[in-house]
């Protein structure tokens, strides 16, 4: 069975933060980078959005979460957590249910090393915000470590992918070669 269709047998065809049926899609909750059973949930494209995106967040969309911070899975809950902990900056009901949230000590952990980087941006060398898809230019030769190969200044760098977990890297092919390279040696297209 795939760990999409487990996703979707474990929450019944249902967004495991909002409860929507639509546009649903295996999520990996960070620090993980692959969704698995243990380290993923399935969300709906609303929720996916505002969870990478906290500056697109719509506060009274997240109120689902009175409901889904009981959620018995581990990845739901440190999703629930993270939501929450963003809202109560500024939302005093967020903060409420927060304080009514339990989670296993491993799980809290979990949870609060995610939120690190919370607030830090992808940004280029010159602080433009980078997001993914985007065509950057490397502006330094860059070695590749364990080989021969050098990114050499000017390569295009196009439709690239950000780091969850770190806000410094961003993915990309260079030469048909995926590899994973530091924002500041790259301008923004």
């Amino acid at each position: 069975m795939s760990i999409e269709s487990t996703l979707r047998q474990r929450c019944g065809d249902k967004c495991e933060l909002c409860g929507a049926t639509n546009d649903l899609q295996p999520f990996a909750v960070a620090p993980h980078s692959h969704a698995t059973v243990d380290h993923g949930a399935l969300l709906c494209d609303t929720c996916r959005t505002q969870v990478e995106d906290a500056d697109q967040m719509d506060v009274n969309h997240w109120r689902c979460l009175n409901d889904s911070m009981w959620s018995q899975e581990p990845p739901v809950q440190v999703l629930a957590w993270r939501q929450l902990t963003r809202l109560a900056r500024t939302e005093g009901w967020a903060q409420d249910l927060l304080d009514m949230m339990y989670m296993e000590e491993e799980t809290k952990t979990w949870a609060e090393t995610g939120m690190e980087n919370d607030g830090k941006k992808h940004v280029d060398c010159h602080g433009a915000p980078l997001a993914k898809g985007d065509t950057v230019t490397i502006i330094k030769d860059l070695p590749v470590k364990g080989s021969s190969m050098v990114v050499k200044i000017g390569t295009m760098v196009r439709n690239i992918g950000l780091a969850q977990d770190d806000p410094e890297l961003f993915s990309g092919k260079v030469e048909g070669q995926s590899m994973w390279l530091r924002c500041e040696f790259c301008r923004k297209k």
